[in-house]
């Protein structure tokens, strides 16, 4: 069965969401969306295998994905990488649709309060799914580990943007503008005492150097000069990496 334009954007959505290593026809979540459209786990799979062929920071490792990927899944690819809040915004609008819908709520959206209505409400859904998929994309793309410190708690990790969400609205939803980075490391690196180099090793402020706080040096100091562990995908843009170290660290 021939794949519509609309099915290869949830494919490639579900794809920039799941960790390389979990595109497998027994995956959850494949599963469901085989469930919504009426096709198989395996082939929806293959499809997201297709899209890692596509995927420059897979086949630069030596792993090639499969050799299937269509004219149309090109499209696509190229489509949302310079977009990708269109992306989100079709894809979950697809997914409420009668067409792709399933007797589920949506997941990880949660109720709003009961006087939010009409237009604030969807425009606080919105937001969530936006802010959803961006965590979703970053931890995938880290194995769900602090990129600094190794820490894998899920609930102590973060998707920090390197350039923050109100400064820069076309890459709020880009992948490669984030970092997953334990909560403390989020902090420091937003609060600029830490930064990145262009070689992605880690800069630290004079400001927490001169700190007699054992814990601030063990936990941050002790980090200087140390490599990030790179993402398998979405490795963080060198201009906006420049851009965090120029206008926010402390030096």
């Amino acid at each position: 069965m021939r794949w519509t334009a609309d099915e290869l954007k949830l494919a490639f959505y579900l794809y920039c969401q799941l960790p390389f290593g979990r595109l497998h026809k027994g995956n959850p979540d494949i599963i469901d969306l085989a469930t919504r459209l009426g096709r198989t786990p395996s082939s929806i799979a293959m499809k997201l295998v297709n899209f890692a062929s596509l995927d420059p920071a897979i086949t630069n490792t030596g792993r090639k994905g499969l050799s299937g990927a269509s004219k149309l899944d090109r499209v696509i690819w190229d489509q949302f990488q310079n977009d990708w809040q269109s992306l989100v915004d079709e894809c979950s609008a697809l997914l409420t649709t009668s067409e792709h819908a399933v007797p589920t709520a949506h997941p990880n959206i949660a109720e709003d309060p009961a006087d939010y209505v009409g237009e604030t409400r969807e425009a606080q859904v919105r937001i969530r799914i936006r802010q959803s998929f961006f965590r979703k994309a970053v931890l995938a793309s880290y194995k769900a580990k602090c990129c600094m410190s190794g820490l894998s708690e899920p609930r102590l990790l973060l998707a920090s943007h390197i350039v923050p969400w109100s400064v820069d609205k076309a890459n709020r939803l880009n992948p490669a503008n984030g970092l997953c980075l334990s909560a403390l490391h989020d902090r420091a690196f937003d609060q600029g005492l830490i930064a990145l180099s262009d070689e992605f090793t880690v800069m630290v402020s004079d400001q927490l150097k001169t700190r007699a706080d054992s814990f601030a040096r063990s936990a941050l100091v002790g980090i200087e000069g140390s490599e990030i562990v790179l993402p398998e995908r979405f490795v963080p843009d060198g201009g906006l990496v420049r851009w965090h170290r120029e206008n926010m660290f402390l030096g």
